[in-house]
């Protein structure tokens, strides 16, 4: 049976190690931030980091930091705040950091700030998160935004599911309000109800294993409770659309 919500509990020791995984972890990578930092500032438009407000806990927006990837006006470029595969607006290095997900490191330096968690819900954009439903958005941050989660799991590539509804001539920000935004929302309710420090474990476990097993679908079977995954959310299933 799914909890009723988060513990106090449960909420202050996920921070606990939450903090101390992540200031070891900054230790352990400060070699290739330093690097990766020196390779943006002589390439491209030599920006190091990107900030962006998104949603955090309790529904109070943050900046979230990623290193750069795109050009500085890409949001008022091309599809705006969606990406595509090979989106022109994405610079060459960045490329390399998106598809290794190393854009994604700096977040650490939320996560020790505590505007995030190691695992948690995705921090959307404040004009996306009111896409989802008013059941989603009364749950879905009284836990604090991840650099992972059951989201980032099952949409790791989401970009392949939008370009692929691109190339039947459709528009692709349709189909992310129409298919992706409403079973996103059932994760993140899903999430909200059965949260817990084992949970957190097998999705950074889960998390762990994509990288070296992209086509994985162990996220269903390790949580075999999950909202079923609708076919419009399969490569094959957007072609009957």
């Amino acid at each position: 049976m799914a909890q009723a919500a988060p513990s106090g509990f449960y909420l202050f020791t996920k921070r606990m190690f939450d903090l101390m995984l992540a200031l070891v972890g900054f230790i352990i990578i400060s070699p290739v931030f330093l690097c990766i930092m020196i390779l943006l500032k002589v390439t491209g438009e030599k920006e190091i980091f990107y900030l962006q407000e998104r949603m955090g806990l309790n529904n109070k927006p943050f900046y979230i930091y990623k290193f750069a990837t795109m050009l500085k006006d890409s949001p008022n470029m091309g599809n705006k705040t969606l990406t595509v595969r090979n989106d022109p607006r994405i610079t060459k290095v960045g490329r390399i950091l998106r598809i290794t997900k190393i854009n994604e490191l700096p977040q650490i330096l939320n996560v020790i700030k505590g505007d995030m968690a190691l695992v948690g819900p995705r921090p959307l954009l404040v004009k996306s998160f009111q896409n989802y439903t008013p059941e989603v958005q009364a749950v879905i941050y009284k836990n604090r935004p991840g650099i992972t989660g059951l989201g980032s799991l099952v949409f790791r590539d989401e970009e392949r599911l939008v370009t692929a509804y691109k190339k039947l001539g459709k528009d692709p920000v349709q189909y992310y309000r129409t298919y992706i935004y409403p079973y996103k929302g059932a994760l993140e309710q899903w999430y909200y109800h059965n949260a817990s420090l084992l949970v957190d474990f097998k999705i950074l476990f889960l998390t762990f294993w994509s990288l070296v097993n992209s086509n994985s679908e162990m996220v269903y079977k390790t949580f075999n409770n999950l909202p079923i995954k609708p076919a419009s959310l399969t490569l094959s299933g957007i072609k009957e659309l």
